[in-house]
């Protein structure tokens, strides 16, 4: 009998362990640490469809933007990027806003680039100056006029060095206009697409040291040049602003230029900018050579 108590005394104890350990929780495995969020401002040079191109400020990165997916607002108010016409933007749209994206993933490396997991657009009016797109406008009217001094062109180069806009908007000017033409562009000077062996040249006499015929056989050099003479303000047109109206005018020159033979020119070209927003150019005189 005492055996048999012992017995039952071990089966019991062996039951109460059982028990108790089934009820100790799990242990716990360390929650993942998020991904730190990082921001990137820049200015937003292009709308196409559902894209924005941004030219990065910090960086000087080109970067493709999704106008779906996550949440965007403008001066801190919740936004529609799909209806900026109802915002107030000068020119009712984005083009010409700085905008800072919130983002907690990488760089995919494409180009233009795009961020990896994307949280919040914040677009600010302070800022605003849309010079990309007046400069856009200026590069396909210029295609348009003559077009057959470049119809059957293949390459595209572009020379936007001697403006105002930083390398990161030259760099989505050209990329915007490569998407217009449906040609890739390419960015540099006369002097450097010659070096790079774009262009080749030929003397113009028997001396092969002296001047010399230069020419793009399979493409064109599209240019503008912003110039030193100030811009003259119509003070009767300023008097329509307010005390705080912010006016600001560039003057430029435009060029496609084939060959020393096959160019075209718009020269003294003016626009101006109220509080940022450039909405049209004139031309002063047209050349053909």
């Amino acid at each position: 009998m005492k055996r048999i108590r012992m017995q039952f005394a071990a089966l019991a104890l062996a039951l109460l362990l059982s028990a108790c350990a089934s009820q100790s929780p799990a242990p716990q495995t360390p929650a993942e640490e998020p991904e730190p969020q990082t921001t990137l401002t820049g200015r937003i040079v292009s709308v196409q469809e559902n894209t924005a191109l941004l030219a990065g400020q910090e960086d000087g990165g080109l970067y493709s933007l999704s106008l779906d997916g996550i949440p965007w607002t403008l001066d801190g108010a919740d936004f529609d990027p799909q209806d900026p016409a109802a915002s107030g933007l000068p020119g009712g749209s984005l083009v010409g806003a700085l905008a800072t994206i919130a983002y907690a993933g990488g760089i995919m490396e494409s180009y233009p680039m795009q961020l990896g997991g994307m949280e919040s657009v914040s677009v600010t009016t302070a800022g605003f100056d849309n010079l990309c797109e007046l400069y856009l406008t200026v590069l396909e009217d210029l295609w348009n006029t003559d077009s057959g001094l470049n119809s059957d062109i293949t390459e595209l180069g572009i020379d936007l060095s001697q403006t105002r806009l930083s390398q990161s908007e030259q760099a989505a000017v050209a990329w915007a206009f490569g998407q217009y033409t449906g040609l890739p562009p390419i960015q540099g000077t006369f002097e450097e697409l010659a070096e790079q062996g774009y262009l080749t040249s030929e003397p113009l006499g028997d001396n092969p040291d002296g001047p010399q015929f230069w020419q793009w056989e399979d493409g064109c050099l599209f240019s503008i040049r912003e110039t030193e003479e100030p811009v003259v303000f119509s003070l009767p047109a300023m008097e329509t602003g307010t005390a705080s109206t912010q006016y600001n005018g560039v003057r430029f020159d435009a060029e496609k230029w084939r060959s020393g033979l096959g160019a075209y020119i718009f020269s003294d070209c003016t626009a101006v900018s109220v509080d940022g927003f450039w909405n049209s150019y004139t031309i002063g005189s047209e050349a053909i050579s």
